[in-house]
């Protein structure tokens, strides 16, 4: 949250503030409700989306990176983001989960390669 009262506010930033937000909350939540599930199913479900929605903040850091936030002041953070999609995936893997997506293994898109060069 500290990440995001960084974010400047106005009219551009408004909805990327509100998805980082969002997206980082929103992972520690689904991991709680996996924590509480009763059937196998519901628990990789939970963690499934607990995983997108760290994907999609680990997004949204690399987009502010150097942009509004300094890139070394928000190094941290997207580290820890990719840390947590790994322990996310490792527990889906262990938990029998885990399934190949198509798009999987294909990181050289010219959109990915633009947010791993930004400035």
């Amino acid at each position: 949250m500290e990440i995001c009262q960084k974010i400047p506010r106005n009219p551009e930033c408004n909805r990327i503030r509100e998805q980082l937000g969002g997206a980082g909350t929103s992972i520690g939540a689904n991991y709680e409700e996996a924590d509480g599930t009763i059937t196998k199913r519901d628990f990789i479900s939970k963690v499934v989306i607990a995983r997108k929605e760290a994907k999609e903040a680990r997004y949204w850091l690399r987009l502010i990176s150097g942009l509004y936030i300094k890139a070394e002041e928000i190094a941290g953070d997207i580290q820890e983001s990719e840390e947590i999609i790994n322990i996310l995936s490792s527990i889906l893997k262990k938990s029998g989960g885990v399934r190949q997506s198509p798009y999987q293994g294909r990181g050289n898109s010219k959109f990915q390669n633009a947010l791993k060069e930004k400035p």
